[in-house]
């Protein structure tokens, strides 16, 4: 009889939801909708202009008025321009991520 085939490779996980959230939580206590006056906005707390340089203002001006996901994705986007992730230095070495 022929050998049962392989089985199919397990789906990969959402890019980096996991460690995303735990920025979000160090940064924000994981609040995504975060606005406190501060300059920093949404759960990974950044600046508007920063926000708005990677694409952000397709999905909202501010960042605490979009959506984790639109978040996570214009986070991604800086973090892949800044080699890491540097940009949120106090939390993410916290994380072990630096």
């Amino acid at each position: 009889p022929a050998p049962a085939p392989e089985p199919a490779p397990a789906p990969e996980p959402p890019a980096d939801s996991s460690v995303w959230d735990a920025l979000a939580q160090c940064e924000s206590g994981g609040n995504w909708a975060i606005n406190t006056g501060n300059g920093y906005y949404g759960g990974l707390q950044f600046l508007q202009s920063t926000w708005l340089a990677y694409g952000g203002g397709a999905y909202a001006q501010l960042p605490s008025d979009a959506s984790r996901e639109a978040q996570i994705a214009i986070a991604t986007k800086l973090r892949d321009a800044s080699g890491g992730y540097g940009p949120w230095p106090a939390c993410a070495a916290s994380l072990g991520l630096l």
